[in-house]
């Protein structure tokens, strides 16, 4: 086998390109995956894409991005658990020398410890790339199962894939339907078992659990306006500025603020199982798919593209 293998590289801001890398050395406790697809991410791709990504222990050019991943298992290690033939979603890897790998999946052919994969099932096909969105969505609602009750979301604010996600995770953890701003036109439609409105058409006041996924920093005093005494807002998306809000109101209300952190593989198992159990789809959220040749057309249909909700890059070729 080959040293060697293709990846989409950043080799600065707005800059693309794919290269043959090397890869890194097999070791006992690796599985070798042939990718089938991966996603773009909006959230913190983006900011690796554009340049606005804030400064953290790794950052810099060229880097391999990607963390949505899946593929085929085509080879084993002595010390691994999987088997050859096994499909597995992938949330990202450090395969690639030369490169920073932030995230590192976006690649032809992926060698990861065993214990980073998490087998899928074959019929979830390109859907399986959805697993990290949504394992993020259940860690941001539960975090990581430690807490007791859940705080499912009242109200959500944004209507692209993860707040989709927010959502149909909602329901099918047995919660009310939720309520989920949308200002874009073109996102106000999809829902599944719950209401989308434009944030000017809700008059409520009382949410005790609002989630924003929206990624805007300037709407936290909005936020903090429309919340019940002692309610929480959750901010479970990527904010590339600094947030800040004004302490009277959130005082009157003795407001909670939460960050939602970075999912655990425990999240990334359950809604594995919730959606290999019926209780979660993730049908109608992959709107585009490129082959390879298109990426650099696939990340700025992805980064502009209001109606692109999940852009799939197709590694088959």
């Amino acid at each position: 086998m080959s040293s060697h293998a293709q990846a989409i590289v950043f080799d600065a801001p707005q800059q693309l390109s794919i290269k043959t890398l090397e890869v890194k050395a097999f070791e006992a406790n690796d599985i070798e995956v042939d990718v089938t697809f991966s996603g773009i991410s909006t959230g913190t791709e983006r900011l690796l894409w554009d340049g606005t990504m804030p400064p953290f222990p790794g950052l810099g050019y060229p880097l391999v991005p990607g963390y949505e991943t899946v593929g085929v298992v085509r080879k084993v290690g002595a010390d691994a658990t999987l088997s050859v033939g096994d499909h597995v979603f992938v949330p990202g890897s450090y395969t690639f020398q030369g490169v920073r790998n932030i995230f590192g999946g976006a690649g032809s052919r992926l060698i990861v410890a065993h214990d980073r994969a998490v087998k899928v099932q074959a019929s979830l096909g390109p859907q399986a790339v959805l697993l990290a969105l949504a394992a993020t969505c259940y860690h941001a609602i539960a975090l990581g199962g430690e807490r007791q009750p859940m705080v499912l979301p009242e109200l959500i604010v944004g209507h692209g894939v993860m707040g989709r996600l927010l959502a149909r995770i909602t329901v099918a953890l047995g919660g009310p339907a939720p309520t989920v701003w949308e200002t874009q036109s073109q996102r106000q439609t999809g829902a599944v078992g719950y209401a989308v409105v434009h944030p000017d058409d809700d008059p409520r006041k009382d949410y005790k659990a609002i989630y924003d996924v929206s990624g805007d920093s300037g709407l936290l005093n909005a936020l903090i306006m429309r919340l019940a005494p002692g309610g929480e807002v959750v901010l479970a998306g990527f904010y590339k500025q600094d947030l800040s809000f004004a302490f009277a109101p959130a005082f009157m209300r003795e407001a909670q603020i939460r960050a939602a952190a970075q999912w655990k593989k425990h999240d990334l198992q359950a809604v594995t199982h919730m959606v290999e159990t019926g209780k979660l789809s993730l049908e109608q959220m992959i709107t585009h798919t490129y082959k390879l040749g298109q990426a650099a057309d696939a990340y700025q249909v992805a980064f502009s593209d209001p109606v692109c909700l999940k852009m799939m890059l197709d590694w088959s070729s």
